[in-house]
């Protein structure tokens, strides 16, 4: 078994001594080889005919011993062109080494300590490249992930890897991960944001590969709803019913807000049933709120058992009889959780508006079986939210999409799904999501969770949730800006140790002594994490050492003009953007070139 790489010496642990030695053995190597070559060039071009000793310290000590003779002008000559070429190589290294360090962070000196070359090569593009073309996918090897510090390797992540991504605010997740993901997805893709940033930049570059739908009730890219989607078109029985429930539950609730152990199980289960009954008459969503208004209205219990589900139908009874205060209880909760269908805006995306609605309406079967469109879903958090909607269209495209690989050669779709779930703590409250994480990388539905923080999952999905869906995910990557310790700590600790070696030198009764001793530290700390600069980020790999990469954002990448021509064609504030990510670029490469080391 091979020595761990990063089981080695500090670099910098070079006594002042060693250093002397050679500079002092570089200089007489650098002497000697000059006056050799001026010697034998020299006596050749004088045509001298002197017989020159080949041995070159033979030679040094002849020409101080008058044995040799010196070619004159002619020796000079070719001494000094020889100065002039090692001034020239030493002005060479020197801007190699200045731009090497410009390109340097504080913390890049770690980088030797982590993943590099054949310990990261799971993440190469050779290696995803050859998983592409067993999955059939050639012409798209996988999605980017950043360049290695220590040996400039580009990383990617393969068809077959879910990804988890945290980053906190302004630290270029957005220009260096989910925009170049969408933009290198081979299909379809699904996108969530709560900003319309992401949509400005890459709905043009999409539009060339498909159809684009940008779900925005919430007016946040100011989109029309052009087009409509019934949530109540994936409720077909019972269990369905209750998953659309799940997610009103939990994209109404407050992160970490407290729940009544009985009225809210009860308004869940309430509100599937309502939800259920909807959809079996081909009534609209909102009919479902009017029916939360009325408590004693059986007509959805009468629905219910017209069509068979009279256990369901039971459950309904059960809450419209009960007491007054029971029944009023449960039902204001029901309420609660679909208080987003009494907004107007918010409503005419999910409903039909009558004979004159001529709007297409959009069906997640068919979107997967395209193969190329892309669906942005854009939502706010807070009061009023739409992210219950979100979720639910989240869920019914990924769901089609998994009912397709079904049926599909392999078990996989053909051309991967692509999902980046982006502020999914905020506008995608996937409760499931970790139990099903691993499942979906087998079947071709790659997705990214973008997190700003480990306790921002955890507040969606609990600390056994969000445990589940970090050990999931076949990539991990940390961009910075998070503050956590004890979530920085465990980072810190799978990073792992280095040995440093250090010196020191004690004096005594005339005598020198210097001993060494051999350390164990943190290749990255929690004040290294906690401060990793703008442009770096940390990656963990299933199947790699840790390694810290450069990031690469859509500004230096190789869709930056179109990118840029789409931001002109949609943003209210174009220019105002274009030059933000001009200034954020700018940054990041100042923020490298400080040379800071640690």
């Amino acid at each position: 078994m091979s020595t761990p790489s990063n089981r080695r010496r500090d670099p910098g642990g070079l006594s002042g001594e060693v250093i002397l030695l050679w500079v002092a053995i570089v200089v007489v190597l650098v002497v000697v080889g000059g006056v050799y070559l001026a010697v034998h060039l020299g006596s050749r071009l004088a045509g001298t005919g002197a017989e020159v000793p080949a041995d070159p310290f033979e030679l040094l000590f002849g020409l101080f011993g008058g044995d040799v003779e010196w070619p004159g002008a002619a020796g000079w000559a070719v001494l000094a062109a020889f100065a002039v070429v090692l001034l020239v190589l030493a002005i060479l290294i020197a801007v190699a080494l200045r731009r090497r360090r410009r390109d340097r962070t504080r913390v890049d000196r770690a980088a030797t300590y982590m993943g590099r070359g054949r310990e990261v090569e799971g993440q190469s593009r050779k290696a995803v490249a050859q998983t592409a073309q067993r999955l059939g996918v050639a012409d798209a090897p996988g999605l980017p992930i950043g360049i290695t510090v220590s040996t400039r390797q580009k990383l990617l992540s393969s068809w077959e890897d879910m990804r988890i991504t945290i980053a906190g605010p302004r630290t270029g997740k957005t220009t260096s991960m989910v925009v170049p993901e969408i933009l290198e997805a081979p299909g379809a893709v699904l996108a969530t944001s709560n900003k319309r940033d992401v949509v400005d930049q890459t709905r043009d570059v999409r539009a060339t590969r498909g159809p684009v739908w940008v779900f925005d009730p919430q007016g946040i890219a100011l989109e029309p709803a052009s087009w409509w989607w019934n949530p109540l078109s994936y409720v077909t029985d019972e269990v369905r019913a209750a998953k659309l429930a799940e997610h009103f539950a939990a994209g109404s609730r407050d992160p970490g807000a407290r729940t009544d152990a009985y009225f809210d199980p009860a308004g869940q289960d309430l509100l599937a049933g309502l939800l259920l009954a909807a959809a079996l008459d081909g009534r609209k969503i909102t009919d479902v709120y009017t029916w939360l208004t009325r408590p004693t209205d059986e007509t959805a219990v009468d629905i219910l058992r017209d069509h068979g589900f009279a256990l369901t139908a039971d459950q309904v009874a059960g809450v419209v009889s009960a007491p007054d205060k029971q029944r009023g209880g449960v039902f204001g909760t029901a309420q609660q959780m679909a208080s987003c269908l009494t907004n107007r805006q918010v409503a005419a995306w999910v409903t039909w508006q009558g004979a004159g609605d001529d709007r297409p309406q959009f069906d997640p079967e068919a979107f997967v079986r395209a193969d190329g469109g892309t669906l942005y879903s854009l939502s706010k958090e807070g009061r009023g939210t739409a992210g219950p909607l979100v979720t639910a269209l989240t869920v019914a495209v990924v769901e089609a999409a998994e009912e397709l690989a079904a049926r599909s050669s392999g078990g996989r779709l053909a051309t991967p799904l692509v999902g980046v779930l982006d502020e999914a703590a905020n506008v995608c409250r996937w409760r499931e999501l970790p139990n099903l994480y691993s499942h979906y990388g087998s079947r071709g539905i790659v997705l990214d969770t973008v997190l700003q923080s480990w306790s921002q999952g955890v507040e969606v999905w609990g600390e056994s949730g969000m445990k589940k869906l970090w050990s999931a995910s076949n990539v991990k990557i940390y961009g910075g800006g998070v503050s956590e310790a004890a979530f920085l700590e465990d980072l810190s600790k799978m990073i792992g140790d280095y040995d440093r070696l250090s010196s020191s030198t004690s004096q005594g009764r005339g005598q020198r002594t210097v001993s060494q001793q051999l350390h164990r530290e943190r290749i990255l700390d929690v004040a290294d994490l906690a401060a990793l600069p703008k442009g770096r980020a940390v990656v963990l790999a299933s199947g790699s050492r840790p390694t810290l990469i450069r990031t690469v954002p859509w500004m230096v990448g190789p869709h930056a003009e179109a990118v840029t021509a789409s931001i002109a064609a949609h943003d209210p504030q174009a220019e105002r953007t274009i030059q933000e990510a001009q200034d954020e670029l700018a940054t990041v490469q100042a923020t490298i070139g400080t040379g800071e080391t640690r």
